[in-house]
């Protein structure tokens, strides 16, 4: 495959705006068409790009050749139309989460497997260089194993009149919308996971769904992570990870990342924090080259399932007030009491 790989873009929202800054800067790919319901949206966007614009998904497809598109649409509508651009062997990235359910996410995934098409989920934290860096750091093994994550996603936004609140479109609350972030750098990280606790803290705003919870995974690894989401807390913390391992500590900083081995006396400065673009940049760059076949991608179909049943047991977590099982149950050894199991194909 010659030249930048085409990409269609559907939905000219808030994360659409971003990606369009990714796209300018990005050797691999080019955007040539968008998207949107609100055809005004989608040619205010389109305009920047001297590309084509269009009032739905389904006419962009039949006047626009394209190798790839990208959905930056509400959650609920994922699968409706990743499936009709795969059935039509165009390859997808698809903003996270995949889908609101596991089982629309193993149909996602066995369609691209059909059509022989990459599908992906877009989630921009595991291609920012100071995560990857920290991945890095990881698998040399100098930290030894991961015993605890620690993430932080809080800030005040005011979501009434955001879709992000509406679980008819979104599947949920905060827990649905940073959760998945935080659920696919923990697995990237330490592993699969294999139970989760969630709690609900008093909910701020006037809003149908969750603003801040407190979520407690178990790795199968052994591993303990947390996250604290909320649309309406501002924690004032200046690291949103922090990896603990038996011999050295990480933490990425949304202005610095640096790290501390028991060994030694002081932090080690590594990363210059947290750039949006770039990752985003990032992420089409490695989606582009693993279609043309010359490296694997970071987030494949099989992770974005994952993470969408993860979440799903937490949402089940939140309705028992107990711990959940992921997929398949966790070893009698170990095992949380009063365990449920949410059915799936594991984490």
């Amino acid at each position: 495959m010659a030249g930048k790989l085409r990409f269609g873009l559907v939905g000219a929202g808030g994360i659409a705006q971003s990606y369009a800054l990714a796209f300018k800067s990005c050797e691999t790919a080019e955007l040539v068409a968008v998207a949107d319901l609100r055809l005004d949206a989608a040619r205010a966007l389109a305009e920047g790009f001297g590309c084509q614009n269009f009032g739905s998904y389904e006419e962009m497809s039949r006047e626009t050749k394209l190798d790839a598109v990208l959905v930056c649409t509400p959650p609920v509508s994922h699968p409706e139309i990743c499936l009709f651009f795969m059935d039509r062997k165009i390859h997808v990235l698809c903003e996270k989460p995949l889908s609101i359910s596991s089982a629309d996410a193993r149909r996602m995934m066995e369609s691209a497997r059909a059509n022989g098409v990459l599908l992906s989920m877009g989630s921009k934290f595991r291609y920012v260089d100071d995560v990857v860096r920290a991945k890095s750091l990881v698998a040399s093994g100098i930290l030894g194993d991961i015993l605890r994550f620690e993430n932080v996603f809080t800030s005040r936004v005011d979501m009434a009149p955001r879709w992000n609140s509406d679980s008819g479109k979104s599947g949920g609350g905060v827990l649905i919308d940073n959760g998945t972030h935080s659920v696919d750098i923990l697995r990237y990280m330490a592993g699969p996971v294999s139970a989760v606790h969630v709690t609900e803290i008093k909910r701020v705003q006037d809003i149908p769904v969750e603003d801040t919870v407190h979520v407690v995974a178990r790795t199968q690894s052994g591993a303990i992570g947390t996250f604290d989401l909320s649309w309406s807390l501002n924690s004032g913390v200046t690291s949103y990870i922090n990896l603990c391992g038996t011999r050295g500590t990480v933490s990425l900083g949304w202005a610095e990342s640096r790290y501390k081995l028991i060994s030694g006396r002081d932090w080690e400065v590594f990363g210059r924090g947290y750039d949006k673009i770039q990752g985003l940049r990032s992420q089409l760059e490695n989606f582009s080259r693993a279609v043309r076949g010359e490296e694997k991608l970071l987030i494949c179909a099989e992770d974005a399932v994952a993470s969408v049943e993860v979440i799903e047991a937490c949402y089940e977590s939140l309705r028992a007030g107990d711990w959940v099982a992921v997929g398949a149950p966790v070893s009698a050894q170990g095992a949380p009491a009063g365990l449920k199991v949410v059915q799936g194909t594991g984490a």
